[in-house]
């Protein structure tokens, strides 16, 4: 059986850059900090006090008000981002088969500020406890993909992937693999994240993940940097909307890319540390080269993980190395959550497309925020530090990896 071509037709994001593609291209290729002090809540008690929120954020501005009501700020992200990818695809609704038409989306976490809110109120009114009937509805992680394909009356499949910080780049995977065998026409793909809240805050700064940087919060995330001490948590979703490419061709879509290589594989190694030696992140990169048909040489940039955390910098480096051998001196790196922050669930499809518009416009976004290497990075790897550069990219690849060893990869090709 003759696998299908999967390609890029649309694109759409909210994130702490900007509200939109173009806003966020702006801010990657400018190397501007999302970072800021947390105005979410009051975290004057807690390690951390800033993040990369979305700036001056409205949900009214998208959305009906009975809609705000009726959905957490994870699911409002991902309504936002899919309604830009579809507009930007240019789908007739009217005329397209919605039987073929499906939604895969990722959120590593869900409606964690609903849960947090619910709880918060049930236990502080021991006179009438009581959780509002949408609790379970806006709390629930599959719940922005079932909203997303009611909205639009998409019945083709609609699931949701949960493998943490991985979680929407399986979800590109999933859809593209559907649309391989030929069992869909068109998916609305990414994901969405909204934890900055008290629990999401507390919680990573129990696990001493979280940078606590407080005096400079725009330098905090700090990939690759001796002086690193956690990561900055983003908030946001990124939508893409993958279609077979004969089904692209036939209603005269515009291509922004072809994806053409997945990859998955597991570290089981640790419940939230990568592998040390990246064995894990060598591997997947290598199934997507292999899915792809490419060599490592053929890749001219890599949007990695790189979350300005202790292990994962040293490990992901480690994995290049092992995978590319001499191309690891002569490919672009980056990693763009040194603007973005680290969006959880959401990352890979904001990252993924970052890759897509990084080769769309041949200049490679910056890792910003570098001051001194870490020793254990070797420094003939090219990160790309401080400042854009102009490259001719045809082929990116983009990594994405989860607490409980979960590694995705996804590689996109320039279509001329």
């Amino acid at each position: 059986m003759e696998l299908k071509r999967v390609v890029v037709t649309g694109l759409g994001t909210i994130n702490p850059l900007g509200k939109n593609i173009q806003e966020f291209w702006e801010g990657l290729r400018n190397g501007v900090s999302g970072a800021g002090p947390i105005t979410h809540f009051d975290a004057s008690k807690f390690k951390t006090q800033f993040a990369c929120e979305i700036k001056d954020f409205d949900p009214n501005d998208y959305l009906e008000r009975k809609e705000v009501r009726k959905h957490d700020m994870y699911a409002q992200f991902a309504y936002i981002a899919a309604d830009q990818a579809i507009s930007h695809s240019g789908i007739d609704l009217e005329k397209t088969d919605k039987d073929r038409v499906g939604v895969i989306w990722g959120a590593g976490i869900g409606g964690l500020d609903t849960f947090f809110q619910e709880v918060t109120s049930f236990n502080s009114n021991p006179e009438n406890p009581r959780f509002t009937p949408f609790f379970i509805p806006k709390m629930i992680a599959n719940m922005a993909s079932g909203n997303i394909a009611l909205k639009y009356r998409f019945r083709g499949p609609s699931i949701t992937t949960v493998t943490a910080c991985a979680s929407a780049t399986h979800a590109l995977i999933d859809a593209a693999s559907y649309i391989r065998l030929g069992k869909a026409d068109m998916f609305v793909a990414g994901g969405s994240e909204s934890a900055i809240n008290q629990a999401g805050v507390g919680g990573f700064n129990a696990m001493r993940a979280l940078s606590t940087r407080n005096d400079d919060p725009k330098t905090a995330s700090r990939p690759f940097d001796k002086d690193r001490d956690g990561f900055v948590m983003g908030e946001g979703a990124g939508a893409l909307i993958l279609e077979e490419y004969e089904h692209a061709v036939r209603r005269g879509a515009t291509i922004y890319a072809e994806l053409v290589g997945t990859g998955m594989s597991t570290d089981a190694y640790h419940m939230t540390a990568p592998d040390p030696e990246g064995e894990g992140a060598a591997l997947v990169m290598k199934h997507a080269l292999d899915d792809a048909g490419l060599k490592p040489e053929d890749i001219d940039y890599i949007n990695v993980h790189g979350t300005s955390t202790g292990l994962g910098d040293v490990a992901e480096p480690k994995a290049i190395l092992k995978v590319f051998g001499d191309h690891s001196y002569k490919v672009s790196v980056s990693s763009t959550k040194s603007m973005t922050g680290h969006l959880l669930g959401a990352a890979g499809a904001v990252e993924s497309i970052a890759s897509i518009l990084a080769m769309q416009n041949s200049i490679v976004p910056p890792t910003i925020n570098q001051f001194e290497l870490d020793p254990e990075v070797d420094p003939n790897i090219d990160f790309t530090f401080n400042h854009a550069k102009e490259r001719q990219i045809n082929f990116a690849l983009s990594n994405t990896f989860g607490f409980g060893g979960h590694n995705a990869t996804v590689i996109f090709k320039k279509l001329s």
